[in-house]
């Protein structure tokens, strides 16, 4: 292949050579072997396209070379080039090859031999640097070009293998492949939150002329800042992940690795890379120049590049990146709890945050309740800064636990789905004396098919070896009503909110015998062909009130 390739550019790398020579004029005997290493070493180099980007790879302390002429006649001619490391620094050079001015001279008026002296002079080719660079930043050229005269690029890596980009271009009318920049490239942070970082930033000219073609994307890591897209593709790429270069930006329909999460909302584009390292995440969020990057962690700092790119040609530019750290996350609140005191905690399923509650202990012996209201909750008790206890919890919960005087126990709660969950809390060194009524195995309430009729429906529950209150409750609901009134119910919420209307009757029943505490009740006068929720309440010496699950039961149509 680099055989093909060399015949193929031999005729063209030949008329270079010949435009130079005519230019020049041939060696002197005395530069014969300067111009034969001059032309070994541009037969081994490589021709630069004009109008094209270029990558180039380098190999460690290998230099590499390309050249350029110009077309015959464009003397003093504009030219650029363009050069971007994508990943380690490296050092870069122009270099021109051109006769000697010294050795072109005109010859006085009327001496012949002068003159003869002039044509026949064998100018030697001089090699004169013009421009070099050590670096990592994208670095342009702008120089005049002579059509006497051939440019060498030389390009080296100390560091590593690595690889860049080069533009080159004699063209200055017809646009630029590379986006604009603004006077002011830099990113300003307008805002700073906990989870969210604002910036905005100067349009870039090519956006305000072709704005159906270029777009603006957002870096956001937390290393370092990235002096371009190539250096950045290149870096998430060593980190153990394939980027497809031109995902996050042409919005093409890749294949997203393992390690990648796609996220488009909003007509943005976010490409999250998860690796071992961190988290680098791409926006491309179209021609706006303002953003508030979400979902970021508290007191962590974040680097943020902006790139406008072409959408046509993949080609970018970067701002200069900024960085900035979000602010610390607040302490959680911590409430205290006092000795046999119910509070109610109202837990939010969204945020799925930690709920504090903390209490020191005054006796060595202590028992936590917890009743479940609303949803699922997670319950995490800590002595000391020590796990003592860790479940999700139904129903009505107790945590006996022993200790020393004055130990500290952070309680936290947690909602377990998401919607919001609800429970209610206790702690109390008063064994002998329980805020909640006993209980029953089992809460729930059974209703006998046989025994339904039109009018009536015959309910029963269980009670227990201490004698309690329990009051009935019934409420006519529809068919699409079930779910919401079951998913609904507060099981800590007693019958003051229930409106008078709906309370059937109340009593007072115990048995000894567990095997005989079970009561029933037949609710009379009711509608034929209806459904009805039937809610039972057991009140215990305190009168906290538990309520029993629920139970939905449809009065027969006919009879």
């Amino acid at each position: 292949l680099k055989m093909s390739w060399f015949w193929f550019s031999l005729p063209l790398q030949l008329l270079m050579v010949a435009c130079l020579c005519h230019s020049i004029k041939a060696p002197t005997t005395s530069s014969q072997q300067s111009f034969k290493t001059d032309l070994f070493n541009f037969y081994h180099s490589l021709i630069l396209a004009d109008g094209k980007e270029t990558t180039v790879h380098l190999l460690k302390d290998i230099p590499k070379r390309y050249y350029f002429v110009l077309e015959e006649g464009r003397a003093l001619a504009p030219f650029t080039v363009t050069v971007t490391p994508c990943d380690v620094p490296i050092e870069w050079s122009i270099l021109v090859h051109k006769a000697s001015s010294s050795f072109i001279g005109k010859a006085a008026p009327g001496d012949r031999d002068t003159q003869e002296v002039s044509k026949s002079q064998k100018a030697p080719s001089v090699v004169s640097p013009i421009f070099n660079y050590k670096g990592n930043s994208v670095e342009t050229y702008m120089g005049m070009s002579s059509h006497s005269a051939l440019y060498m690029l030389e390009f080296l890596s100390t560091e590593r293998d690595t690889h860049i980009t080069v533009y080159l271009t004699t063209d200055t009318t017809s646009g630029h492949l590379y986006p604009e920049l603004p006077m002011d490239p830099r990113i300003d942070v307008i805002g700073i939150g906990h989870t969210t970082v604002t910036l905005t930033w100067k349009h870039s000219p090519s956006v305000l002329q072709h704005r159906e073609n270029i777009q603006y994307c957002l870096l956001v890591n937390e290393k370092h800042n990235y002096k371009s897209l190539c250096a950045a593709e290149t870096a998430i790429r060593s980190s153990g992940m394939k980027l497809p270069p031109t995902l996050a930006l042409s919005l093409s329909p890749y294949l997203l690795e393992p390690q990648q999460v796609m996220i488009l909302s909003n007509s943005e584009l976010s490409i999250i890379n998860k690796a071992s390292s961190g988290e680098v995440r791409q926006i491309c969020m179209g021609t706006k120049n303002t953003y508030a990057v979400p979902h970021l962690s508290p007191s962590t700092e974040y680097y943020f590049d902006v790139f406008v790119v072409n959408l046509l040609t993949n080609a970018s530019a970067a701002y200069t990146g900024t960085f900035a750290r979000t602010l610390e996350e607040p302490e959680p609140k911590v409430t205290e709890l006092k000795d046999g005191k119910v509070i109610q905690v109202v837990l939010d399923g969204k945020n799925q945050k930690f709920y504090s509650l903390q209490y020191q202990a005054r006796h060595k012996k202590i028992q936590f309740t917890f009743q479940l209201c609303q949803g699922q909750v997670r319950v995490h008790i800590t002595k000391n800064g020590k796990t003592v206890a860790s479940e999700n919890i139904s129903g009505l919960r107790y945590f006996s636990l022993k200790g020393k005087l004055l130990d500290i126990y952070l309680v936290q709660l947690r909602s377990t789905e998401e919607s919001n969950s609800s429970v209610k809390v206790q702690v109390s060194p008063h064994f002998h004396k329980p805020l909640f009524p006993l209980l029953p195995e089992s809460l729930k309430i059974k209703s006998f098919s046989k025994l339904r009729t039109c009018n009536s429906v015959t309910i029963a529950w269980l009670g227990t070896q201490e004698e309690s209150k329990y009051c009935v409750y019934k409420k006519r609901i529809e068919d699409d009503q079930v779910w919401m009134e079951l998913q609904s119910a507060d099981r800590c919420s007693g019958p003051g909110s229930r409106h008078k209307s709906e309370k059937v009757l109340c009593k007072y029943f115990y048995d000894i015998n567990l095997q005989r505490a079970v009561t029933t009740e037949t609710i009379k006068g009711l509608d034929a062909g209806t459904l009805y929720l039937f809610d039972v309440y057991l009140f215990g010496p305190s009168g906290i009130p538990i309520r029993y699950d629920s139970k939905v039961v449809k009065t027969r149509k006919k009879c």
